[in-house]
């Protein structure tokens, strides 16, 4: 039997919880961000595709080139975090189904339509990414998601002669309350949901 979280937790992942728009100077360790992964990567995808790949952006050098393929907007976020995180999709997943989904391989035969693994990709690299925040705020993090970006500018800086595609980036390390809006409303359950 699983117990609920107390509310404490609850708070800390959720109802605390915000998306921050500046950083604290305070640095993320290499091992806080490996056990991150350690975590977010037990979450479900599709038959185990597993196909996101993360790229943590910490070095000035790599953080001006992405600065470069962000809204202007988002320009000081990025530069201050301490890591931002892109969240990638492999679109050839699949060649990794023999490992990942041992029991029967050919699974990957599935998903070599490429349409198919594109929209495979993006559902399940978009949870990853959810759960890598989730796993975040989990270990005491703070995190901003982006998605004002050229990705064609991204692609081309960080990802460029691989089958990888830039899906969100996110912004880690520890939340500073300058520029912090007020939580902004969420639809009401009777606006968002239904019983069937």
């Amino acid at each position: 039997m699983h117990s609920k979280l107390d509310d404490v937790a609850l708070d800390q992942l959720f109802r605390n919880a915000r998306s921050y728009n500046r950083w604290t100077d305070q640095p993320l360790e290499e091992s806080i961000i490996k056990e991150l992964y350690e975590l977010m990567k037990l979450g479900p995808t599709s038959v185990n595709t597993s196909p996101a790949r993360f790229i943590f952006v910490r070095s000035a050098e790599s953080k001006q080139r992405l600065a470069a393929c962000v809204s202007p907007g988002n320009v000081i976020k990025v530069e201050q975090a301490p890591v931002v995180v892109i969240v990638g999709m492999d679109l050839a997943f699949y060649e990794k189904m023999d490992y990942l989904w041992p029991h029967d391989p050919s699974v990957k035969n599935w998903f070599t339509n490429p349409d198919s693994a594109r929209a495979t990709a993006m559902r399940n690299s978009t949870l990853q990414g959810a759960y890598m925040m989730m796993a975040a705020r989990a270990l005491g993090l703070d995190c901003g998601p982006l998605s004002g970006f050229d990705p064609i500018k991204v692609n081309e800086q960080f990802f460029a002669g691989t089958t990888i595609e830039s899906n969100f980036l996110c912004c880690l390390g520890y939340g500073s309350q300058e520029a912090l809006f007020a939580r902004h409303p969420r639809l009401p359950f009777a606006e968002a949901c239904q019983f069937s």
